[in-house]
Parts: C-alpha cells; sequence; structure tokens
C-alpha cells in the first residue's frame, strides 16, 4: 500500500514516544500489504473496525492508541487521518466526529 502522511507517526511519537515502535511496525506492515479489500485488512489486523466513509480505525499498541485511516483499495492508498490516545478517542467518538476526520 501507498501510506500518504507519514509525518503524523513522527509527531505523535514525539509527543508520545512509547508510540513509536508499534506505529512503526504499523507502517512497515501497511507497507508490504497489498490489501483488495476491508476483509483482507481484516486477516492482518484482526482489530480493526471500520467506520464508515471509507475510515477504519487500527488499534496501536496494546490498544493504548488509536490509528484513522483512510483506505481507497482501487488505488491503493491508505490515508492516516489521525492518531489518537484511547482517551482522545473515546472523547471524538462520544461527539461523532470520527467518520469526518
Amino acid at each position: 500500500m501507498v501510506i500518504i502522511t507519514k509525518g503524523v507517526i513522527h509527531l505523535f511519537a514525539a509527543k508520545y514516544p512509547r508510540a513509536a515502535v508499534p506505529l512503526n511496525e504499523w507502517f512497515d506492515k501497511c507497507k508490504r500489504a497489498d490489501w483488495k479489500n476491508f476483509t483482507e485488512v481484516k486477516q492482518y489486523f484482526n482489530s480493526i473496525d471500520a467506520i464508515g466513509n471509507d475510515r477504519y480505525v487500527f488499534d496501536i499498541g496494546g490498544n493504548n492508541y488509536r490509528l484513522i485511516a483512510m483506505i481507497h483499495f482501487d488505488i491503493r492508498t491508505l490515508y492516516i487521518r489521525g492518531i489518537f490516545t484511547h482517551a482522545e478517542y473515546d472523547d471524538l467518538n462520544k461527539r461523532g466526529k470520527l467518520n469526518q476526520l
């Protein structure tokens, strides 16, 4: 997959250093992947959830962080829309803002 906005990973890891290793592992797995649909992604990442509007939530670092990505399978492109702590994610979810990212 082509991954857009890797800089978001660097910014988040600078703020939360313990997130650096699991985020980079996630990035490497995604970069090597060639998913054609959500079912194939689910085989790689069992805890992924579809939240609508082509957006998906990945649990990162033992469910300590959440990464929201927009995936366009037809062009093999994944856009990182945001990375959040679990608490930040829960707040966005309560406010109904997740699939607007």
